[in-house]
């Protein structure tokens, strides 16, 4: 049985990367639902609809375990899915998401206790990473800041130039504001996409701010997680085999998969 990856669109390639160069023998499987996308406005309805979807396609596809590499769908669809979904239809499978380990991640991090999240607006709109901050370290100030318009821009192939920095330099203002200026010592990239902006983001956020990607740390959690729990592990194919499916066209996602993993990808298309 395979280890599958579930995003609204590209992004989750950038944590579906991480994951298959630190844990290679396993078997994947990637499902990016780009006939919905995107899900960062979408309601809660909608995105636990198309989520739960998605996810038991994939186990229907014969992923034992799947990542829920989406932000929006993570925050907005996991608890349920977990504590309802998989209890009632899958309950020997596991589904694990993007948040805990980066408010794990962020925690650890922080000096000043202030940090800062970027990420769609219904990412910030769902609190979900204030929530699990609050569990793991109460005194913790958290920042949350919707950037709608990053997306868009690495969906068009733009990663650098004067629209990238005018949108960055936009977001980091409101950010300090928002967090009295001085105070922020670590920003959390929480969308899968803005990794790709990072050189741009990196030369505008000052240098004494931490930046931290998804990547990695997501795939070093999953591979603590397996150790963790054998039983889950041992019940995980080994043949290094990689599949690539998606809900729209299939050029269209081989074209900026390739932007987003640095090689050729051939995927399928499949309906929901």
């Amino acid at each position: 049985m395979k280890i599958g990856v579930f995003d609204s669109g590209f992004g989750g390639l950038t944590i579906y990367d991480a994951i298959q160069k630190l844990l290679p023998d396993y078997d994947y499987l990637y499902l990016g639902d780009n006939a919905r996308t995107p899900y960062g406005t979408r309601s809660f309805e909608t995105i636990l609809r198309f989520t739960t979807e998605c996810v038991e396609f994939l186990f229907t596809e014969d992923c034992h375990l799947v990542v829920i590499a989406c932000n929006t769908a993570s925050a907005k669809a996991l608890r349920n899915i977990q504590q309802k979904f998989l209890p009632a239809r899958y309950p020997d499978r596991r589904v694990l998401g993007v948040i805990r380990p980066s408010a794990e991640e962020m925690s650890r991090m922080t000096k000043t206790g202030t940090v800062a999240v970027w990420a769609t607006e219904g990412t910030v709109l769902s609190n979900s990473f204030g929530l699990e901050l609050e569990k793991l370290a109460p005194g913790l100030r958290l920042v949350q800041q919707p950037c709608p318009l990053l997306v868009p821009l690495v969906e068009s192939g733009e990663l650098d130039g004067p629209a990238v920095e005018y949108f960055v330099r936009k977001y980091w203002s409101a950010t300090q504001m928002a967090g009295q200026v001085d105070g922020i010592d670590t920003l959390l990239l929480a969308c899968t996409h803005y990794p790709l902006l990072y050189r741009t983001i990196r030369a505008i956020v000052p240098p004494d701010v931490r930046i931290l990607l998804q990547s990695d740390f997501v795939a070093p959690s999953l591979a603590g997680y397996l150790q963790r729990h054998p039983e889950h592990a041992s019940r995980l194919s080994r043949h290094g085999s990689r599949r690539f499916l998606t809900t729209d066209r299939t050029q269209n996602f081989d074209r900026l998969a390739t932007v987003f993993l640095g090689y050729h990808v051939t995927s399928e298309q499949v309906d929901m």
